[in-house]
C-alpha cells in the first residue's frame, strides 16, 4: 500500500516574486497560537524546505520582508532570520487562506 501523499499548497509573496509549496501539516506546524519559533526552526531543517528556501536570493527575501515594515535594516541583514520570518509568514498565509475556510 502506498503512503498517502499530502496535498501541497502554493504560497506567493505579495509581489509574486517568491513562490514555494508547503504541505498542510507543514503550514499547520508553522502557524498556531503561542510561540512558533521552535516549530519554524524544525521546518527550516527539513530537506525539502531547506532546499526551497536556499534557492531564493537573500536580497529578494530582505526586500519582501521590508515591505511589512516590521523589521529594521539591521534585522533584515540576517538571512537566516529572514528565511525563518518568510516561512512563518507563508505558513500563516496558507493556514488562514486555505486551511480554515
Amino acid at each position: 500500500m502506498k503512503p498517502k501523499t499530502e496535498k501541497l499548497y502554493w504560497w506567493s509573496s505579495s509581489s509574486g516574486r517568491i513562490e514555494f509549496q508547503l504541505t498542510e501539516s507543514q503550514a499547520g506546524k508553522g502557524h498556531h497560537s503561542g510561540a512558533c519559533d521552535s516549530d519554524i526552526e524544525e521546518l527550516l531543517n527539513l530537506p525539502d524546505i531547506k532546499a526551497k528556501l536556499a534557492a531564493i536570493n537573500p536580497a529578494l527575501v530582505a526586500q519582501e520582508l521590508a515591505e511589512f515594515g516590521a523589521w529594521d535594516a539591521e534585522q533584515l541583514a540576517d538571512n537566516a532570520e529572514n528565511l525563518a520570518r518568510l516561512l512563518w509568514i507563508a505558513c500563516g498565509d496558507i493556514f488562514d487562506r486555505e486551511l480554515i475556510d
